[in-house]
Formats: C-alpha cells, sequence, structure tokens
C-alpha cells in the first residue's frame, strides 16, 4: 500500500513538475532588442516639500537625464513636457532608463524642439504585489509628486497642465488609483500607460489590504465611469513569457464600450509583435519605440505639450499600438486626388492576380484593375506589398480618362502592417462609386519591392476544422489542406475559446516550384481580445504554432481564426493537435492559486487523520501515511460543487445573506471587459470541474513537501545533536508553564510594537526547536536499544514466539523501559512534525510583510499597517502551547473527539472562501490549532 502511495505521488508531482515547466519555459525566445545608453545615465533628485519628505522618507522623486542634457537640467528649469514612471513590485526607479534616452535620442532628430522630461518614482523596491499595505501609501506620494512636478514649469508662458504616467507592474495599478483619493484633481493626468500591470484581479491576495486596495480602485471605475470617460487608458501585456503576470489581468475592468480604455497583448502590437516576460517589457526597444513614438504624436505644436483632446489620444494609440495604416484619420486633409501621369505608366490588369517586383532603375507604375466585371464572381480584393514605407498606394478610380485615372479617392487607411509587407483587404461592397482599382507600384527612389494582389471569394478561401477534445491527450489530430491558389486563407478552428485549452499547430507547406517567394504570414486571430500573435516563415516549411488564449469567449458564439497569408501554388497542411503539457501549462497558470490552498486542505485533513489515529489507538501514526490519505477529494470538492449549484437558487442565496457568509471565492474571470458590481465576480464552471487536479497537485506538494522537512529536520538534528546532552525523555525541548507565559508576553509585545510577522517567525522556530530535540531523542533511544542485549527465541516458521517474547520483557525491565519510551518519543515526533508542517504555512503567507518591515527598518520601526495584527497573540499562544503537546495528553483529553472532527469541515470551508483570498488560510488553520492546544490543558 505505501508502494502505490509512493508511486501515485510520485506521478502526480511529475504532472505538476511537466506544468511547470511549460508554465515558466514553454515559450518563444526572448526576441526583443535591448535598449542601449550611448551616455552615462544620471538620477538627480527633486526636492520634495519638507512635509511630504517627513511623511514619505523612504520614497524619492527623480529627473532622468545624459550626458549635456543632464547638465542643462541641473537647475531644473524644465521647457519639456512631463512623462512619470512608475516602477512596480520590487522595481526599480532606474528602470525608467530605456524610455528616457530613446525618448532623448528621437527628440535630438526632432525639429521645434520638442522633447520631454522624464521623471522616475523611486518605491523604495517594496513588495506590493504580495504585502498591500504600502500601497495608498505609494498613491499618495504619487499626487505630491505629480503636484511637484508641475511646480518646475511654472515659470514658463505655457506651463503643461498635466503628467503623462507609464507605470510597470504595480506601479500602473497605483497610477489609477489616484482618482480614488478625495482630494485628487482628475485634470492632472489625462493618460496612462501601463505595462504588465494586473488590473483585473491581484496575482495572489496574501493580505486584505491588497484585496480593499483593488475594490477601491475597481469600484471609482466602473461606478463614475462617466466622469472618467476623458481620462485615456492603455495597457499592455507581456504575454506567454510573462508568467508572474498573465495578460488576462492586464484586461481594463470597465464598462464595455468606453472607447478611452484599451486592454491588448505586446505580441498584437504592431512593429513589435514580441512577447516580453515581466521585466523585459520595460527595455524591449520595440515597445518603448511604439510609446515613444505615440508621445511626439501626442504633442499639440503650438504649447509643445500632450494634448488634452481625447479624441487625438485615441486616435494616436489606436494607430501606434492596435492597427497602423499609412497615416492616422485626422492628416487626411483632402479624400480625392488627382493622378496626373504619362498614359505610359499605366498598365491595366485583367488576370485574377497580379505579381510585380519593381525594377533597378526609378519609374512611375500604376495598374488599374476594373471593377465592373468582377463584382458578382468575387467579394474582397486582396493586395499586399514589401515595400513598409506606410503612403498612400491604393486608390479608388473615380473618373477615368482612356488608360489612366484622373480623379481618385485613397483607399489606403485600411492597410494593416505585418512584419514582412503591408496587407490591404477591400470589401467590393463598400466600393460602390468606384470604377477601378489603382494600385501605386512607384519606385523613384530606386527602392525594389514586391506587389501581389488578387481578387478573391471569402467563402472559398474559408475552411473549418474542429479541434480536437481537451481530454484526447493528442492522440486525435484534426488536419485540412489547402491547395493554394491565393494569397490568403483563413481556418476556423471550430470550438477553441476556453484558455484551458492548448494546441500544436502545425504547417507544412511545399510548393511545386523553387523560385524567391514573399515570406508566409501564419495569424492566430483571437476576434474578442486583443491577443493575436503572428509567425513569419520561409517556404518550404514545416512550422509549429502555440495554440493558446489569454483569455475566454464569454458566449462560446466564435472560436479562434488562423490566417495564412499564403505563396501561390502552394500546398499547405494544418493539423491541430492537443498538448497535454500546454494544457497543464494553463491550468497552473490561470488556477495556480488554488494549489496552494489545497495544499493547506492536505495538511489539514493529515493533521485530523492523526487526531483519528491518536484517538482510537492511543498512538500517532507516521506522518507520510496521514498525509497520504489527506487527499480525499469525494469529501472536499463534491461539497464544494454542491454549494456551487445551490448558490445558483435564490431562496438559498437568501438563507446564505441571513446567516452573514461571505460570497463564494472565485478565481479572478477569464474573459475581457468583466465587470465587477459590489464585488460579485462573474463565476466560471470550468475551474469546479478542474478542482480534483488542483486538489491532487496540492496533495503532491503536501505530501513532497512533508517528507522534506522530515529530511531537513533529521538532518539539522545531525549537526546540532553534539551540541546538545543525549536525553532519553519525551519532555525533551518543552518549556514550564511560566516560562510559556513569559515567552508569550514578549512576543505578543514585540509583535505589537515592531513586526507580527516577526513574533510569529519566532514562535515558528521555538517549535522547530521542540521538533529538532525531539528528532535527537528518537535517535539517541535507538541507538541505547540497539546496543542492549536482546534474546528471542524463533519459531520454527521464523516468526516471534509470542509467549517467550513476552516473558523476556517481564524478566528484563530496561528493554521494556526503553521501547515503550522509544515508541512515546517516536509518537511524539510524528505528531510535532504533522504540526510543523501546519504551521509553516502561516509563516510562509507572512513572509512577504516580514521582508518589507526589514528593508523598512531603517525609516520606521513599526509595521504599519500589519497584517497579522488580528491574530498574533491567538497564533502566538496556541504554537506555545503546543510546544508541550504530547500524544498522552491529547489521548487522555475531553475535548479530542470533538477535536478530530474540525479539520473536515474546516478544509470543506476553506477551499469555499480562500481561493481568492489566500490569507484566509491561517484563520482556518487557526480554527482547527486553537482546539487542539485547549487539548493540552484539559
Amino acid at each position: 500500500m505505501k508502494l502505490v502511495t509512493v508511486a501515485f505521488y510520485v506521478l502526480a508531482l511529475g504532472l505538476l513538475a511537466v506544468g511547470l515547466r511549460e508554465l515558466l519555459t514553454g515559450f518563444e525566445e526572448n526576441r526583443c532588442s535591448m535598449t542601449y545608453m550611448f551616455e552615462y545615465p544620471e538620477y538627480r533628485r527633486v526636492a520634495l516639500p519638507r512635509r511630504v519628505a517627513r511623511l514619505y522618507p523612504a520614497y524619492g522623486l527623480y529627473l532622468y537625464g545624459e550626458g549635456l542634457y543632464a547638465q542643462e537640467t541641473r537647475a531644473l528649469k524644465l521647457t519639456g513636457a512631463p512623462v512619470l514612471f512608475l516602477p512596480g513590485n520590487a522595481g526599480s526607479y532606474k528602470q525608467a532608463r530605456s524610455l528616457g534616452s530613446v525618448a532623448l535620442r528621437k527628440a535630438e532628430n526632432m525639429e521645434g524642439g520638442v522633447h520631454f522630461n522624464v521623471f522616475t518614482v523611486d518605491f523604495n523596491e517594496e513588495l506590493v504585489a504580495l504585502y498591500g499595505g504600502s500601497l495608498l501609501r505609494q498613491t499618495h506620494f504619487l499626487h505630491e509628486s505629480i503636484k511637484a512636478i508641475l511646480r518646475l514649469y511654472k515659470h514658463l508662458k505655457t506651463p503643461p497642465q498635466s503628467v503623462v504616467l507609464v507605470g510597470h507592474s504595480m506601479g500602473g495599478v497605483v497610477a489609477r488609483a489616484l482618482y480614488t483619493l478625495p482630494r485628487f484633481n482628475t485634470n492632472l493626468v489625462s493618460l496612462i500607460i501601463t505595462q504588465a500591470s494586473p488590473h483585473l484581479a491581484p496575482v495572489l491576495a496574501l493580505d486584505p489590504y491588497l484585496l480593499d486596495f483593488y475594490s477601491a480602485v475597481r469600484q471609482k471605475w466602473v461606478n463614475q465611469a462617466n466622469k472618467l470617460r476623458n481620462v485615456t487608458v492603455l495597457s499592455v501585456g507581456g504575454g506567454y513569457r510573462d508568467y508572474q503576470v498573465r495578460s488576462g489581468l492586464t484586461s481594463l475592468p470597465c464598462p464595455p464600450g468606453d472607447p478611452n480604455k484599451l486592454s491588448l497583448v505586446a505580441t498584437a502590437v504592431p512593429r513589435t509583435w514580441v512577447s516580453t516576460d515581466h521585466l523585459s517589457i520595460v527595455w524591449c526597444k520595440e515597445l518603448v519605440l511604439a510609446t515613444v513614438r505615440a508621445f511626439f504624436d501626442l504633442i499639440n505644436p503650438e504649447t509643445r505639450q500632450f494634448t488634452d483632446n481625447p479624441e487625438k489620444k485615441l486616435s494616436v494609440l489606436n494607430h501606434h499600438f492596435i492597427r497602423h495604416p499609412v497615416r492616422m484619420l485626422e492628416e487626411t486633409q483632402d479624400t480625392s486626388i488627382s493622378i496626373l501621369d504619362f498614359p505610359e505608366a499605366w498598365s491595366e490588369v485583367n488576370t485574377l492576380r497580379l505579381a510585380y517586383s519593381t525594377p533597378k532603375e526609378g519609374q512611375v507604375k500604376y495598374f488599374l484593375f476594373a471593377l465592373s466585371s468582377r463584382r458578382k464572381a468575387y467579394s474582397h480584393f486582396y493586395c499586399r506589398s514589401n515595400n513598409l514605407e506606410m503612403t498612400s498606394w491604393v486608390y479608388g478610380c473615380m473618373h477615368k480618362n482612356g488608360s489612366s485615372c484622373v480623379h481618385a479617392v485613397d483607399l489606403s487607411m485600411g492597410t494593416e502592417l505585418l512584419p514582412p509587407y503591408k496587407v490591404l483587404i477591400l470589401s467590393l461592397s463598400d466600393l460602390s462609386s468606384v470604377t477601378h482599382l489603382v494600385v501605386s507600384a512607384s519606385n523613384l527612389n530606386g527602392k525594389q519591392f514586391t506587389v501581389e494582389c488578387e481578387w478573391q471569394r471569402q467563402e472559398s478561401q474559408t475552411l473549418s476544422v474542429p479541434v480536437p477534445h481537451v481530454l484526447s491527450f493528442g492522440l486525435t489530430v484534426s488536419d485540412v489542406t489547402v491547395n493554394s491558389s491565393g494569397l490568403l486563407h483563413t481556418i476556423k478552428l471550430q470550438h477553441f475559446h476556453q484558455v484551458y485549452q492548448a494546441f500544436r499547430i502545425n504547417v507544412a507547406s511545399q510548393c511545386k516550384e523553387h523560385k524567391d517567394r514573399l515570406p508566409n504570414v501564419y495569424r492566430i486571430n483571437v476576434p474578442w481580445f486583443r491577443e493575436d500573435s503572428l509567425t513569419t516563415v520561409s517556404v518550404p516549411s514545416v512550422t509549429e504554432i502555440s495554440g493558446m488564449l489569454h483569455t475566454s469567449r464569454p458566449d462560446n458564439t466564435s472560436g479562434v481564426l488562423l490566417q495564412l497569408h499564403t505563396a501561390p501554388n502552394c500546398q499547405y497542411k494544418v493539423s491541430v493537435r492537443t498538448s497535454l503539457p500546454r494544457v497543464l501549462g494553463q491550468i497552473l497558470r490561470f488556477c495556480g492559486p488554488m494549489v496552494p490552498v489545497y495544499t493547506a486542505v492536505t495538511l489539514l485533513l493529515a493533521c485530523g487523520g492523526q487526531l483519528s489515529s491518536i484517538l482510537k489507538s492511543r498512538r500517532a501514526a507516521d506522518m507520510s501515511q496521514v498525509v497520504g490519505k489527506g487527499l480525499q477529494p469525494h469529501k472536499v470538492n463534491l461539497p464544494v460543487c454542491i454549494l456551487h449549484i445551490l448558490l445558483s437558487c435564490s431562496w438559498f442565496q437568501e438563507v446564505w445573506s441571513v446567516l452573514c457568509l461571505p460570497l463564494m471565492d472565485a478565481l479572478p474571470s477569464t474573459t475581457p471587459d468583466a465587470t465587477f458590481h459590489e464585488g460579485v465576480v462573474p463565476a466560471e464552471e470550468w475551474p469546479h470541474l478542474l478542482s480534483p487536479l488542483l486538489y491532487i497537485f496540492g496533495a503532491a506538494v503536501a505530501y513532497w513537501g512533508s517528507t522534506l522537512l522530515r529530511l531537513i529536520m533529521r538532518l539539522v538534528s545531525l549537526i546540532l545533536a553534539p551540541l546538545h546532552r543525549p536525553s532519553v525523555s519525551r519532555d525533551c525541548g518543552t518549556l514550564r508553564p511560566r516560562t510559556q507565559l513569559l515567552i508569550t508576553l514578549s512576543l505578543t509585545v514585540l509583535g505589537g510594537t515592531s513586526c507580527g510577522a516577526l513574533s510569529i517567525f519566532a514562535a515558528f522556530l521555538l517549535h522547530l526547536y521542540r521538533v529538532l530535540r525531539l528528532q535527537m531523542t528518537e535517535r539517541s533511544l535507538s541507538h541505547m536499544l540497539n546496543l542492549a542485549p536482546r534474546k528471542h527465541k524463533e519459531a520454527e516458521n521464523g516468526t516471534v514466539d509470542a509467549e517467550s517474547f513476552s516473558k523476556s520483557k517481564e524478566c528484563n525491565g530496561a528493554p521494556l523501559l526503553s521501547e515503550c519510551a522509544l515508541q512515546e518519543v517516536r509518537d511524539d515526533l510524528q505528531l510535532h512534525l504533522c504540526l510543523s508542517a501546519l504551521f509553516t504555512l502561516p509563516v510562509m503567507l507572512i513572509a512577504p510583510s516580514l521582508i518589507h518591515w526589514i528593508r523598512n527598518l531603517r525609516y520606521s520601526t513599526q509595521l504599519d499597517p500589519d497584517p497579522c495584527w488580528p491574530h498574533i497573540v491567538p497564533v502566538i499562544t496556541v504554537y506555545m502551547l503546543l510546544i508541550n503537546c504530547n500524544t498522552l495528553k491529547l489521548s487522555n483529553s475531553k475535548l479530542l473527539p470533538l477535536t478530530s472532527c474540525l479539520p473536515l469541515p474546516l478544509a470543506i470551508a476553506m477551499v469555499t472562501f480562500s481561493p481568492l483570498h489566500l490569507y484566509r488560510v491561517t484563520y482556518f488553520l487557526l480554527a482547527v490549532l486553537a482546539p487542539l492546544a485547549l487539548c493540552c490543558l484539559l
């Protein structure tokens, strides 16, 4: 049985390792270009008012500069447009150097003296993603910093009235939190760009302050959406390389239809098209260039400051981050143009497809496509060119004279930029007033490029293929073959609309003729969110594309599209296969916070099993045995699922509210544009279906974690054994009642005056010392027992004769005493190992607040606010009382039958109320440990 248990948990650990490997390493290589500083960067501290400096001694405001610009701005006489960078969790203010340096270099090539003053805030590299007590303090300091920045421009005739904020990670969340401050003037910030910021929900909620902060920000932006419509916010997610903040969390929670709130993934940004990890999104040259280009286009040429026009801001951001046409809409002065060139420059195309390469000598060239004969047979006109200069190149002819067009309208605004070429797709139904299409292939500068155009019938070039079921484990394949007679094919991946689905999409291309062709582009198009990914390949080739989603389709009405920009006269075979490692990676990406909850559930049930063993046999069971039996999904997941079903009934909701129970916890929604009203989270069904698998993962962590704890205890006890006198008593490492009371009071005072996590950690170390002493005593007694003479008569079948063995014990009292003492110590050791595993969980949950307190000791000796303050006294008291606990006291306690029944209902409550509120795990553990401590007294 033990071998089967070990084999099961080895398999569970293997599946968990496969999922973690896919989550942490199963993505494309980093294709971001590094940004470099050509001169030494300098950070000049900006003096703040004394009141602000006294209130926030750990924070600071700096101006970025380098070279001559740094010297010119030493006196802080600034004339540029202010930009303020906000670092995120444990982020340095020096991360602003990429944005500042690129903006500075680009300004050197600009006319009119337009430039930016890039400021950056030093938040002391606080762990605000794990400890939420500093978030409100950071928000207030940001408000003071903005006012200090604007005061630096008072000497100008037209000083700036607002500051543009660029926030990385939690810095973006703090930027949006500005609007929750009662005295904040909303006109001070009208544009916020966030990078890998978890707007939807925190990654891990380890304290209530973090969730309270998020709730306040969410309610402000959702309930007062109309007042904040003029505030433009752009949120950029990093893609699959960012395993710290999944891109679905970067979606802005806002009412649908708000055009000024844009959410997207870096892989969909034009001229970027790369996935970034959580840190590289700050210095990724492609993304930094897109940001800086947008900044320059946002400048009002009259004031040389950022524009206040919301339509202008939205147009610029759409141009640089969503779709990159030939120019922005407001740049189009005249919708009609005249083409007056020599007749020999015109050629009419009567074939279905055009493929033209420009000569080395510069020339003027136009191609005419007649619409009259194509309207009935075709629905679209497709054209692409690898001349990436974004100028007008396709026109609709309104008046034709002979072989040339004399009056035409520009149709190039629909151009989309792809990595190897620009593409334009025109719907013929929208061109009723146009007689001909004109494609310009002029290369007056002598630059060579290729133009390919064709008429398309969209229905015939669109195929559908149902994706394999997620439980097919890669054993079944869905494939489709495309005999390319066109330049664009679309494959609808039916039933692909959920984040837990993951596929390996293979595209194999082969051509009849070997000649130079434009590269192919394979695009995963997600209709409901801007998370497209592009793959550029040569022909012929075999390419694997990762088919995964950052967000789910809310209504399951449409699936993902695979767009193939192909080469003509080639064959493409597309095969779709479920990838089990990627499915596991997606499950951990979206449901990872559930694993520590199930780990706590397993250890809690193991503790319950240990108490039941003591109650029945007055002996403790082996730790690995009770932890192995802590996996009980039929007792935990089934009641939770029943509760979930019952909560869909109105009468049960009324009963639930009468009992004043909190809402049932749910993981953050995976659908975009999810709006939360009054804290209600849209529930999804699939996490409940996956709960047994997550329970297995959590049980595997508990099983192997407890095994590791046991090995560490043995190793440390070996090291410390020479420093302690050998003991044969089960009371080794215990404390006298007076000592217990004194230490409890001292640790309580220490926690109240400095940091609660510090006092809890100290109590945890005292209990670990008790475990170490038991481990040393168990080893000493084992050695003594082995050295003592033992004579037992064996029966003929090789077993021990029970009668003679009993007589041997009766005749010699010493071996009996040693064996009994050894068994008692072993029982106590197994009990305290289980307790130590449980004690470890609260210590791990409060570790961020302890780290924060240590790093801020030079500014303050007291942690304020302290997330541990509600349970400092009970946790320390329980830890100290359980140090003296042993199996004899528990077996004689009248409270043990009741206490042994508590772990199961509390485990169900933990799964019900803790997935989003991880800090509640400590409360549920305390609800079991407190009665257990009373068992030692009563």
